[in-house]
């Protein structure tokens, strides 16, 4: 015979038994498990928040690699130094001329140097001539420390390089005649110019010519330069010499010379850098 209390009590575990499936958790997982899905939510955490840090510092970078796409190959200006500016920097109209003008000064040479500088130089037509110029150099070059013009009774004229009593002349014969070379107008003739290192950084610029009487005053100018220096005038030629310091640059030249002329009154009435320079017959 059953028990009805046990009978009832077995009747409930049974039909506790058969609740407890829908009623009660999924067993739980075993620990090397449960510590295998911890790791790899932390994991997946810690990616999320790095991968929110690199988007939060591309956004902050993006702006400063757009103003620089390139390395920057020239200095960074130093710390606390203005930047400058269109308004601040100006390039000058005018910028300085690559050479400069030391000295257009000269001396006389003395009438017994002119006697020897005129022999050496003429030979046997030395007697010919008479000088009406006869000049040292601001500077000397390697074979040229001064000039003697002179002119016969044909009105012919010379220009005879000189080094200490020694003369020389870079053409062959040295004789000018007032035809040879004249600028527009036919109130300046040109003789022989020429410029010849005198030493480091400096050179000699050296020439001469011919005058008419409607001339008053020769002046030289040098390259770009607009200043104008006197030449020496006597007997109706002129001389110009000067010393140009161009720096240490050793393939340096010296700039073009440039002749004005000008009348009693004043007036420019011939310039050599906008006139035009004609040739005439060389006897």
């Amino acid at each position: 015979m059953s028990d009805p209390v046990h009978d009832t009590l077995g009747d409930r575990l049974r039909l506790l038994g058969t609740q407890m499936p829908a009623q009660m958790p999924a067993p739980a997982l075993p620990a090397p498990e449960i510590r295998r899905r911890a790791d790899r939510r932390r994991h997946r955490r810690h990616a999320l928040g790095a991968t929110v840090a690199c988007a939060a510092a591309l956004c902050l970078a993006l702006p400063f690699a757009s103003h620089s796409p390139t390395p920057r190959l020239s200095p960074e200006p130093q710390q606390g130094a203005a930047p400058a500016s269109a308004s601040t920097v100006s390039a000058s109209p005018h910028p300085p001329a690559p050479f400069a003008v030391t000295s257009t000064a000269t001396t006389p040479i003395d009438a017994g140097a002119v006697a020897g500088i005129l022999a050496s130089c003429l030979g046997s037509e030395a007697s010919q001539f008479h000088s009406v110029l006869a000049v040292r150099t601001p500077v000397a070059s390697s074979d040229t420390d001064g000039v003697v013009i002179a002119v016969n009774s044909a009105n012919q004229y010379v220009q005879c390089q000189s080094k200490g009593n020694e003369g020389s002349s870079i053409s062959a014969p040295p004789t000018f005649i007032n035809d040879r070379l004249w600028g527009a107008g036919h109130r300046i003739e040109f003789f022989d110019s020429f410029g010849a290192p005198a030493g480091t950084g400096q050179f000699l610029s050296l020439g001469a010519g011919h005058y008419t009487p409607g001339v008053a005053k020769v002046t030289i100018s040098y390259g770009d330069d607009a200043t104008q220096y006197p030449a020496v005038m006597a007997g109706g030629a002129f001389v110009y010499a000067a010393a140009i310091a161009t720096g240490h640059d050793a393939k340096a030249v010296p700039p073009t010379p440039y002749v004005h002329a000008y009348s009693a009154d004043g007036k420019e009435i011939y310039n050599q850098k906008t006139q035009l320079t004609t040739g005439g017959t060389r006897r």
